[in-house]
């Protein structure tokens, strides 16, 4: 079985950690390896202060949702932090580098992915993979921004697969690894056979 690469976007938004939950409960699969990718924004400032703690703050936002991991031991996860653009672009490029097959993404409002469907008539092939929008009902779409416009069906009017979870994700508990071991017999079963040394006869 070939192991899979799949990203998931990281961005401090309660959609982007649901979309986590549904993957780690439906899509990963033993030795897939998940990449946590957090995009922060370009400055116009080359203060490498700002720099370095705009990296520091997404590297911990990232970690925090490696935490939402733990419970499952056998998910395999990378954390990549990059600077650049919130249009998709920087993620793309990342995707495609990787080499992933599937991008999970947490749909919400603001989501960049919107953006692209505007812009792209294939958001697929941008990616070179195929996308998975997660997107919780409890919270209604709607978008301050009057450029981008959130259509009625976005599962089949836009080029990427919507997913509506209809309930919280709960994560189980999952029983820790057993450590294989020998097992050893009982010893009241193990039957010891001795051979009768014959005594040479003097002739």
């Amino acid at each position: 079985m070939d192991v899979r690469k799949i990203v998931v976007v990281v961005e401090d938004v309660e959609a982007a950690r649901t979309a986590l939950q549904w993957a780690l409960h439906n899509l990963i699969r033993h030795d897939d390896v998940i990449t946590l990718l957090h995009v922060f924004p370009t400055t116009r400032s080359r203060n490498r202060n700002k720099l370095r703690l705009h990296r520091l703050k997404g590297f911990q936002l990232a970690l925090s949702f490696k935490d939402i991991c733990n419970n499952f031991p056998n998910a395999k996860i990378e954390i990549v932090v990059r600077e650049g653009d919130l249009e998709g672009g920087t993620i793309a490029t990342v995707v495609r580098e990787i080499g992933a097959s599937t991008l999970v993404v947490g749909l919400h409002d603001q989501s960049f992915l919107y953006k692209l469907a505007m812009a792209h008539n294939n958001i697929a092939s941008k990616f070179n993979c195929k996308v998975l929008a997660i997107k919780h009902p409890t919270t209604p779409l709607t978008t301050r921004d009057a450029n981008i416009r959130v259509p009625e069906d976005s599962s089949t009017n836009m080029d990427f697969s919507q997913v509506e979870i209809a309930a919280e994700l709960s994560i189980p508990d999952v029983p820790p690894q057993k450590i294989p071991y020998q097992i050893c017999p009982n010893p009241s079963a193990i039957i010891w056979r001795s051979r009768k040394t014959r005594r040479k006869r003097n002739h």
